[in-house]
């Protein structure tokens, strides 16, 4: 159960690194667990598990697992997690039309 609509879009992005793997997934379209772990180097496999697993059973993301050896484990934005970066966008426009540069460790979105 949520509070309100504001608190039901903001658990299902609460997390280090969701907005990370959300944007991720959305600029590379598919992508493999391991693609995401090089390339998101700072978190731990089993945060990045665990954060793909609750973005999956919140819809935001669908996982596909091909048979064969060895195993492909790909991670797709669903409609659902498509709709959010728009929303995503506009936060990252926000943030970067009142947050001085100095104080962001990092800037996702340009």
């Amino acid at each position: 159960m949520y509070l309100n609509e504001f608190d039901a879009t903001m658990k299902l992005i609460q997390g280090k690194w969701k907005i990370y793997i959300i944007y991720y997934i959305h600029e590379q379209d598919t992508t493999r667990f391991n693609q995401l772990s090089r390339d998101l180097s700072d978190v731990s496999k089993k945060t990045l598990t665990l954060q793909l697993r609750q973005l999956e059973v919140d819809g935001l993301i669908s996982r596909l697992t091909t048979s064969g050896y060895p195993l492909k484990v790909e991670y797709h934005l669903t409609t659902l997690g498509l709709s959010m970066i728009p929303v995503l966008d506009m936060i990252c426009d926000w943030g970067n039309d009142h947050i001085s540069p100095d104080l962001l460790a990092a800037k996702l979105c340009d």
